[in-house]
């Protein structure tokens, strides 16, 4: 192999490794080709100045700053969207361009608008700089009504460049990463399920090993799935209805992931129970067919509902089971004469695991169940917003997932505030200062604007650094070359390719340093200055830095860590609390006569806002620059276990109110029911104690130890009360006896937080 091949070699294993997938490298490839062109056509053949600033940063913006995802229809439509916003924008700034009241005004509220409406979907949020950089343009380079036309075709014909450019020059793949990682995840978590009972069924060194190993790839291809949806400041997911389907997958997948691996077993029965391995691998089934109707377009959704009655039936059948063990088996008596609450709790804790793992088996199918629905809709029924039965449409999700921000816990809500006020300040100091390029000093706040003062001191430092980098070396080359415009256009093209491709290639400051030494080139062509431009511009930039720092001062200075210690603490007291309400939900729907109560939707609908907002709370953190003081596997474990609570929660709601569950029999409930309540009032006092502490104002609390007395207490009043005239346990004494088990989870859970948040309070 010759010297060039290896440095030919070298050079993809480098950009292969800083640029997985080449994304910078196409963005930046397409912006070479074409950006010199279309400013080209502006300067030199329309020859109008003004139409030519914005071709030139139209294209900068609709090829460099926005890669959509999806397929590629689906890519066209969201760039011609943003193309007719960004036409919007620029119309709008360029009115209120001539007042710096009105300049200073319209930024705040146009940047405030963007960036919170990010919170609704991820196609809105990765069009952020490109929607607020059509607006800065046009506001911080004043302007009448006459001039809205050129501005307008300028950015238009970039837009409309830019659909041809993501059809046919260098199309990213039709990819749909988290549809394709859930699918890997179903399908290993089926073939665990199904490893383990060949094991527990048959025995045998082979079939133990093979158990290991399908362990083992579930849990990594659930953690890969866990690793790419936390992996983007934002939800990868957009408004589309199998998208907001799809989206709930993730959440279900990792617990299901918990709890097979809670409920595996280690030691393999004696005696298998038959009835517990039928429903276990009824959920394989499931999961099996779910990831087959995810990856061909609902193309088996008959199939799945066939898999999902056998779930079903599989569940009577262990209930049915469940009801004859304590009558059918020897019953072990405690010293009072009644069966012994150990041996009635372990009996049925088999029973309950299986329960449990169907659940949330037969809710990951019914979410993939709306995807494959919403995917076989005719494009008439899409285009008139019909949704499939249960699943509410595009503007309500939209509406709701902002009103779940719209309230001053919301670091969403921080953030938006906090960056709208910085580029709104950006704007008056701009306009207050008569600085020469008022627009850098609200770009170069919006490029180093991050969560805290310390994070944005530290960007601000790699951008000025940056800036003064690319001026010098700009400045030099445009000294060298002096008014020779022949050499600054064949340079343009290798500028806009490493400027592109410097930020995530390299670094944050190699990217300012690259893009100011596009912009030197870019101006000097426009209005020949030569290196004093470069200077003018380090000190635009400075400003701007200066006013991000300020703000960043003013606005919540503590950063993520403290608004993720916040989150966390909102969204246990709301989940624990929507725990007690389904538990008291099913005490009352013991009674056999009598009113029942309405099921707790609206606790329900307030934890799941929570945990909407610890969820981008939690991204927030996991993006911002700098060194956890708290290891990531500490505050995953945090994050995780609101998770858990909440789906207790659900499913407890689902045991109670699910269908095709046996009606309540007669009996005396009271004491069932003061049993459960008392057991979920003390865990949600513990909850709200923990809560308390991950914001720094209590102590961690010690997990709540096991009450035998209470369980033994549990079972005497169903062994008394809820059985039948045979003697055996009734469906609702079941139901009771699993819901006790369901806070015994989240009891058992406290374990795995306890330690995890003492890090974090020794760190903080």
């Amino acid at each position: 192999m010759t010297a060039n091949q290896l440095s030919w070699t070298g050079l993809v294993e480098w950009l292969h490794a800083h640029d997985p997938g080449y994304g910078a490298l196409r963005r930046a490839g397409r912006a070479a080709i074409l950006m010199p062109a279309l400013f080209a056509l502006g300067d030199r053949v329309i020859a109008n100045p003004e139409m030519s600033y914005f071709l030139a940063f139209g294209s900068f913006a609709m090829l460099l700053l926005v890669d959509f995802s999806g397929s590629r229809l689906d890519r066209l439509r969201s760039q011609a969207l943003l193309g007719v916003t960004c036409a919007l924008f620029i119309c709008l700034g360029t009115l209120v361009s001539q007042s710096t009241a009105l300049a200073a005004i319209g930024m705040f509220i146009v940047a405030f608008a963007v960036l919170f409406s990010g919170v609704v979907s991820s196609v809105i949020a990765s069009a952020t700089t490109p929607l607020l950089l059509s607006f800065i343009l046009p506001v911080t380079v004043p302007g009448t009504a006459s001039q809205i036309p050129d501005r307008v075709a300028g950015w238009g014909m970039a837009a409309v460049v830019s659909l041809f450019a993501i059809t046919f020059l260098w199309p990213s793949a039709v990819a749909f990463p988290v549809e394709l990682r859930a699918i890997a995840a179903c399908r290993a978590l089926a073939a665990r399920i199904r490893a383990e009972i060949a094991w527990v069924l048959d025995g045998g060194a082979e079939l133990e090993a093979a158990n290991l190993r399908a362990r083992a790839d579930a849990d990594a291809a659930v953690g890969a799935l866990d690793k790419l949806f936390l992996g983007t400041p934002y939800r990868p997911t957009g408004l589309s209805t199998k998208a907001r389907a799809e989206i709930r997958l993730v959440d279900e997948l990792r617990w299901l992931s918990a709890v097979v691996l809670r409920s595996g077993l280690r030691i393999r029965p004696p005696h298998p129970d038959r009835a517990v391995c039928g429903v276990k691998l009824a959920a394989a089934n499931v999961l099996d067919c779910a990831a087959s109707v995810l990856g061909s377009e609902g193309a088996q959704a008959g199939d799945l509902r066939a898999a999902r009655d056998q779930l079903h039936a599989a569940l009577r059948e262990l209930e049915q089971h469940t009801t004859s063990l304590p009558a059918a088996q020897a019953q072990p008596r405690a010293g009072n004469g009644h069966v012994s609450a150990t041996a009635v709790i372990s009996a049925l804790d088999p029973g309950f695991r299986a329960q449990e793992l169907a659940y949330i088996t037969d809710q990951v199918a019914s979410n993939v169940a709306f995807a494959a629905a919403a995917g076989r809709r005719t494009w008439l029924q899409r285009l008139l917003g019909r949704q499939p039965a249960g699943f509410t449409g595009p503007l309500s999700s939209a509406w709701e997932r902002a009103r779940a921000h719209a309230e001053p816990s919301s670091s969403w809500l921080h953030n938006s505030l906090r960056g709208a006020t910085g580029l709104g300040v950006a704007v008056l100091v701009a306009e207050l200062t008569s600085v020469q390029h008022g627009f850098w000093v609200v770009f170069g706040t919006l490029a180093v604007l991050r969560s805290n003062a310390l994070s944005t001191g530290q960007n601000a430092m790699r951008g000025l650094l940056g800036t003064t980098a690319g001026f010098l070396v700009g400045g030099v080359i445009v000294a060298l070359i002096g008014t020779n415009t022949t050499v600054l256009w064949v340079l343009l093209p290798i500028a806009v390719l490493f400027g592109g491709l410097a930020p995530t290639a390299i670094s944050f400051a190699a990217g300012q340093a690259a893009f100011t030494v596009t912009l030197l080139i870019l101006f000097n062509l426009l209005i020949p200055a030569g290196w004093k431009l470069g200077l003018v511009r380090v000190e635009d930039v400075a400003l701007g830095c200066a006013v991000s720092l300020a703000v960043g001062l003013v606005f919540w200075p503590r950063g993520a860590a403290a608004d993720l210690g916040r989150a966390l603490g909102r969204a246990y007291v709301d989940s624990s609390s929507y725990l007690a309400e389904a538990v008291a939900y099913g005490v009352a729907c013991c009674q056999a006569h009598g009113p029942k109560t309405e099921p707790p939707r609206t606790f329900a609908l307030k934890a799941a806002a929570s945990a909407r907002r610890l969820d981008d709370t939690f991204r927030g953190y996991l993006t911002e620059r700098g060194a956890k003081r708290v290891p990531l596997t500490d505050v995953t474990a945090l994050v995780s276990g609101v998770v858990g609570v909440r789906l207790a929660a659900d499913a407890v709601l689902d045991l109670w109110d699910g269908d095709g569950h046996a009606p309540a029999r007669d009996g005396d409930r009271a004491a069932a029911r003061q049993e459960l309540l008392a057991t979920a009032e003390h865990l949600t006092a513990w909850y709200d104690r923990f809560a308390a502490s991950l914001s720094g104002a209590a102590d961690v609390p010690e997990p709540l130890p096991t009450d035998a007395d209470a369980d033994g207490r549990l079972v005497e009043a169903v062994a008394n009360d809820l059985r039948d005239g045979d003697g055996n346990q009734t469906a609702t004494g079941v139901r009771v006896l699993w819901t006790g088990d369901h806070l015994d989870a989240v009891r058992r859970l406290q374990e795995g937080l306890v330690g995890p948040a003492r890090t974090a309070m020794m760190k903080a």
